[in-house]
């Protein structure tokens, strides 16, 4: 018999994390770990920017490889130039100049900060040879799916928790390279991710995409649980037009995987596109979405593909939109 596991969604779940269904509070944005061996937390942002440069920026309290360790505060910086020239920083700072508050976005990691309050943000990192100076100020609010935290166990005991605090905004940017000075503005997300066990032992694979197609904005996530929870299927799905949430329940979304293979990697299963199809009465969504040029586990790689461990690798794909047809 497999392990029980569920999106937390009734109300004695919204009471036992605090939070309400309809309204996001800027605390649920703050700190939700201590640091403690076994659990983990990042603060997440990427933006696509308009002299065609790409930037991941991430503040963490342990590489999700090492999730045992006591609070081990990083910073990931990969910045892809115009030119095409992929430059990645990982560095790992003293547990003494982290700190971060409970009541909003607000971490330090020594001299780098990332802070916002569910509208604004402004990320300052320096790592080596490169700086960024960056506001991200939100074109959504802020969204999660239901409470936002997967529940795993017979008492719900081990949890994944996911909070895009910003779905799509505009971003001004300024990066450094040597010296060399870069001012543009672009596209970008922000999201804040927690948990008590790792993504490894719960899930086997997942799709993540975000884009937009026209006046859509789209976010979704297609999570398959391990073996041992019954390879239940997770989905998330969040569509916009015009700045303004229309659909979002996952009731109503029928999934697809088209041109599946196993990928050589993981010995995981891959699509080469994934359409999603939203029914609501007489409206109708169709959403194909491919993979992004780039794979974003090479951006990132042990937030989406996932760390290496004796049970194997837990593929994760980001997507790119390709469609939205109503």
């Amino acid at each position: 018999m497999s392990i029980p596991n569920r999106l937390a969604k009734d109300p004695q779940d919204y009471e036992r994390f605090g939070i309400r269904p309809s309204l996001i509070q800027p605390w649920e944005d703050g700190r939700r770990t201590d640091g403690s061996p076994g659990d983990w937390e990042w603060w997440y942002f990427d933006a696509q920017l308009d002299d065609g440069a790409k930037l991941i920026v991430v503040f963490q309290t342990k590489e999700l490889a090492e999730i045992n360790k006591p609070l081990t505060p990083t910073i990931r910086i990969d910045l892809t130039l115009p030119n095409g020239r992929q430059i990645d920083k990982l560095v790992e700072l003293e547990p003494a100049t982290f700190s971060a508050s409970t009541q909003r976005c607000d971490v330090r990691i020594g001299e780098n900060t990332f802070s916002g309050d569910l509208h604004t943000y402004t990320i300052h990192a320096k790592v080596d040879e490169i700086q960024l100076d960056v506001t991200l100020t939100g074109q959504l609010p802020a969204w999660r799916p239901e409470t936002g935290h997967w529940l795993f166990g017979e008492k719900g005991e081990d949890i994944f928790a996911w909070l895009p605090s910003v779905p799509q905004g505009r971003v001004t940017a300024t990066y450094r390279v040597n010296g060399d000075t870069h001012t543009t503005s672009g596209v970008g997300y922000h999201d804040h991710n927690w948990g008590n066990a790792s993504m490894l032992k719960l899930m086997h694979h997942w799709y993540w995409a975000r884009g937009t197609a026209g006046p859509y904005s789209m976010i979704n996530s297609y999570i398959t649980t391990e073996k041992k929870y019954g390879y239940s299927e997770l989905p998330v799905f969040m569509l916009a037009r015009d700045g303004k949430i229309i659909a979002d329940d996952p009731t109503k979304l029928r999934f697809e995987e088209l041109g599946r293979y196993t990928d050589q990697h993981t010995g995981k299963p891959v699509s080469n596109v994934t359409r999603y199809t939203y029914t609501d009465g007489d409206e109708r969504y169709i959403i194909n979405v491919h993979p992004s040029p780039r794979p974003r586990h090479n951006e990132i790689p042990r937030r989406d593909q996932g760390p290496k461990e004796a049970d194997g690798q837990a593929p994760r794909i980001r997507r790119r939109i390709l469609a939205v047809h109503r």
